[in-house]
């Protein structure tokens, strides 16, 4: 497994299984947190570099979506430390095998049931920060897909709903993507954040992805 650190507070971790598959730790004040849990044999990779960064435990998971490859590591990592796993309230049926993903005849469940608890949200229906991580509902290759924002250190993690090659932004694969259009759009929070450094499942980062999001759009949608 490959380790490398992203930012300040930001380490990520990718193994090659036909594509690149990343997920990423993140230093905070109460330990480290964990965003995607990326496939099965990454568990105890994930375990180990966490002893090594030496900000641990573990003491979250949270998730961009639940697709299998996205969620392979929580079993494990739940067996051995008590952890909460997050994911956005609209996400968990889907992920709990109570409805089919979209454009997908059969459900499947890729979680245990009532592992995964839903984000909560203010008044206003805006989801609320995690310690220094900012989730935002980014609907599209899945109905509950968020990004999550460090804005200390201007990095959005994104998950799938952009994939990367050579630097240079590329849509999801269509294949698992619910509804292309609306991951078009959802696109539209580099807008919005202009981080200075995206995050992938799939790919490599872009840096300021904000300045070829016109041309992606264009290309794309």
């Amino acid at each position: 497994m490959k380790f490398s650190q992203v930012s300040e507070h930001i380490y990520s971790l990718s193994i090659w299984m036909i594509v690149p598959i990343h997920v990423w730790l993140v230093r905070q004040e109460d330990g480290m947190t964990l965003v995607d849990a990326g496939v099965p044999p990454m568990a105890r990779g994930i375990q180990r570099e966490v002893q090594r960064i030496g900000n641990g435990p573990i003491t979250r998971i949270l998730l961009t979506h639940g697709h299998v490859d996205h969620v392979g590591a929580i079993r494990s990592i739940v067996k051995s430390e008590d952890v909460p796993v997050m994911a956005h309230g609209s996400e968990i049926p889907y992920m709990e095998g109570d409805l089919p993903y979209p454009r997908r005849k059969n459900a499947q469940r890729t979680v245990t049931p009532g592992i995964v608890k839903a984000l909560q949200e203010d008044e206003a229906g805006r989801l609320s920060p995690v310690g220094d991580l900012v989730p935002i509902h980014t609907p599209g290759h899945s109905p509950g897909h968020v990004v999550w924002y460090h804005a200390g250190d201007r990095v959005l993690l994104a998950g799938d709903l952009f994939t990367s090659r050579n630097g240079k932004l590329r849509p999801p694969f269509a294949m698992f993507t619910a509804d292309m259009a609306q991951a078009m759009e959802s696109a539209r929070i580099l807008e919005t954040l202009r981080p200075e450094r995206l995050e992938v499942c799939h790919g490599g980062p872009v840096l300021n992805p904000a300045e070829q999001l016109a041309e992606y759009l264009d290309r794309y949608s």
